[in-house]
């Protein structure tokens, strides 16, 4: 298996079709798997927003007040506005805010990144990622488009990429029912690929200023498994999640 970033990307801005510059920049096969940045997929897709576009409601405002009062520095409750209207559940808001977006995905402020937006002051995510993927796939000779973000997951210091839009492959390749070296049979491994691919993928896009959001995964099969896209789990067979409800954060 090789990746490699798709080089020489300019500055990406709303109504760019990223397709076409993906693909005037690299050699494409069929069986490629290109894995595009949400960042650059917000910007082309005009999610850049300014603070003044959310003004604060009572609750951003107590929000706010809270984090600040335990982070011991002020925040603003324009922000905490903007990842409530993105979210459609904040599963936790301190100390610091865990959210569910519409499409399914669970991350801190509801994925809103205030970092390399230099026409706005916050870049939200893609509004339906797999959306977004089928576009820009239908846009290139490979067949597999997987969009990703940078989180970070329970249990795990730091970020790592994963996948929150796909197309073309299934989410995860299931081994039930195959055998492992000594012949028993699986029982339980399901393999999230599309997560995997997002996060090897962002070893090779590293983050900050390097400017290289779209890498591409070269010779790698799905295989002869059985496929799902079963990506985010469902509230109610997600126990994590409803411990989280009912935990309180105490100072």
């Amino acid at each position: 298996m090789e990746l490699f970033a798709v080089p020489d990307l300019p500055e990406i801005r709303e109504g760019d079709d990223l397709a076409a510059m993906i693909d005037e920049r690299v050699d494409l096969r069929e069986d490629d798997v290109v894995v595009v940045a949400s960042t650059v997929v917000s910007k082309a897709e005009g999610r850049v927003f300014d603070l003044d576009d959310f003004p604060a409601s009572e609750r951003a405002e107590a929000v706010a007040d809270r984090l600040a009062e335990i982070a011991g520095e002020e925040k603003d409750p324009r922000f905490a506005q903007a990842v409530i209207e993105e979210s459609t559940e904040l599963i936790m808001e301190a100390p610091f805010l865990l959210t569910a977006t519409r499409f399914g995905h669970i991350g801190v402020n509801a994925g809103i990144d205030r970092s390399n937006v230099p026409d706005g002051d916050l870049l939200l995510l893609p509004e339906r990622p797999s959306e977004s993927a089928a576009r820009i796939r239908e846009g290139l000779p490979a067949d597999r488009v997987v969009v990703s973000d940078t989180c970070g997951r329970p249990f795990r210091h730091g970020q790592r990429g994963v996948a929150i839009g796909w197309a073309g492959t299934p989410a995860s390749r299931d081994w039930r029912g195959e055998r492992d070296r000594d012949g028993r049979e699986m029982g339980v491994t399901v393999q999230n690929v599309i997560d995997e691919l997002a996060s090897a993928a962002n070893l090779v896009a590293g983050e900050g200023a390097g400017g290289t959001p779209v890498v591409v995964v070269r010779d790698w099969a799905f295989g002869d498994h059985d496929g799902s896209d079963n990506h985010f789990r469902e509230p109610e067979g997600d126990f994590v999640r409803q411990a989280l409800r009912e935990w309180e954060f105490q100072a």
